[in-house]
């Protein structure tokens, strides 16, 4: 349950595949394609095994939602979502900003919010409310007009209220990668959106690959995972209850301790075999563990270099001097720094987005953030003393291209 790793065998479990269920998600976007909302109704009986007779969440069922959650439970999303705007309110681009490069010449960029994104908030094991917030959260910091949710049925109550904490439009019953194509598509009830955001199994994250010529996604998603960079200072029962947080997530979520001391994988196995014993998730947790492990190795710049090579969801920097590796560490979604510092915090209530690249792609996309959610044009204004400064250099490349007209465009305006 708890053995040493190579870098290798590491690598190649968490390689994400989804060829496995590539057909069946083309047959679902082929039916929602095909029969809009009557195939959403059917595929939720066939795979919820549930018969809708509607699809949007009422005002009606919301205020139910909140009659059935314990009002301190309501008064902690307030809380987070007050903390996640906060930070999120640090990462706002201006709407508009120019600079003078030289007289006649302006630039600058325009950053425009999305007008309409969606966001997936799974079901299943458990609820996600924190999803929920973390989704909307940097959407509406971003100015989105509106901001639609969908999650399968029958829609927990404590997603439906931090939906409506924060600022959702619209809540649908729509699970799988049937709410991924209807969001992407759209149906009678569903329109589409600009941009589809959030979490999903391999159904879900297949399908927002599969359609992403027809709407953009934030990045492909898989099992949660954690990498834990410790050395002779790490506490092994800290790190031991971090393996543990992570593993409980799902079957296949993942963890793997780097580490410089050859004494602590045991000592952190020992903690791990008390604490599962008192663990509701046991089951769950004892799956996962099958997917994790330790790497011990030379010094620290081997355990930065490791960790850089996975490029983990979330990283733990648990050493002596943990600063200078925070430095030098590259490929990461979320970092946290310190023994005090657990991937709870980052999943609730610190302020940071829990919605992060895994499987390595950490090397190639941020996690979630504000900019997400806009777009940037580029600005110039030129006089005519800045067509003069500049129509040499235009006209020369243009002609040398071979696009004539682009040079006359420039000269026409120098002539007069």
């Amino acid at each position: 349950m708890w053995t040493a790793l190579t870098l290798d065998t590491w690598l190649s479990r968490q390689q994400a595949t989804l060829t496995d269920v590539t057909g069946a998600v083309q047959n679902i976007i082929d039916e929602v394609t095909g029969g809009g909302d009557e195939a959403l109704f059917d595929l939720c009986e066939r795979f919820d095994k549930i018969r809708l007779d509607h699809l949007r969440v009422s005002e009606d069922e919301i205020d139910e939602a909140y009659e059935s959650v314990d009002p301190e439970i309501v008064e902690a999303l307030t809380e987070a979502f007050s903390r996640i705007w906060t930070f999120h309110e640090l990462q706002r681009q201006k709407d508009l900003w120019f600079s003078g490069t030289e007289d006649g010449i302006t630039l600058g960029v325009k950053t425009t919010p999305l007008e309409r994104i969606g966001m997936y908030v799974p079901g299943g094991r458990a609820a996600y409310p924190s999803t929920v917030l973390m989704c909307a959260v940097p959407a509406q910091v971003a100015g989105v007009n509106e901001i639609i949710c969908c999650t399968p049925p029958p829609a927990n109550p404590l997603t439906l209220v931090a939906a409506d904490i924060a600022g959702v439009t619209d809540i649908y019953t729509v699970g799988g990668a049937q709410a991924i194509a209807a969001m992407a598509l759209g149906t009678d009830t569903i329109r589409p959106v600009q941009k589809i955001v959030g979490p999903g199994n391999a159904y879900v994250t297949a399908a927002k690959m599969m359609l992403r010529g027809r709407v953009e996604i934030d990045f492909p998603a898989g099992p949660s995972e954690i990498a834990i960079i410790a050395d002779h200072t790490a506490r092994p029962d800290f790190v031991a209850a971090d393996i543990l947080a992570q593993s409980e997530h799902d079957p296949q979520a993942a963890s793997v301790l780097i580490t410089t001391d050859p004494s602590l994988p045991a000592q952190v196995g020992d903690w791990i075999e008390r604490l599962v014993a008192e663990a509701p998730r046991q089951e769950i947790i004892r799956q996962a563990l099958d997917q994790s492990g330790y790497l011990v190795v030379n010094d620290i710049a081997d355990a930065i270099a490791t960790s850089d090579k996975i490029a983990p969801e979330h990283l733990s920097i648990q050493v002596q001097d943990p600063l200078p590796v925070l430095q030098k560490v590259r490929n990461a979604g979320s970092i946290f720094v310190g023994q005090y510092a657990p991937v709870a915090c980052g999943d609730y209530a610190s302020g940071t987005n829990h919605v992060l690249p895994t499987a390595g792609n950490a090397k190639l996309y941020s996690g979630l953030n504000v900019s997400h959610f806009t777009k940037t044009s580029t600005v110039q204004i030129i006089s005519r003393e800045g067509i003069d400064a500049i129509g040499d250099v235009v006209e020369r490349l243009a002609t040398a291209e071979g696009l004539h007209a682009h040079a006359a465009s420039s000269r026409i305006r120098r002539e007069i």
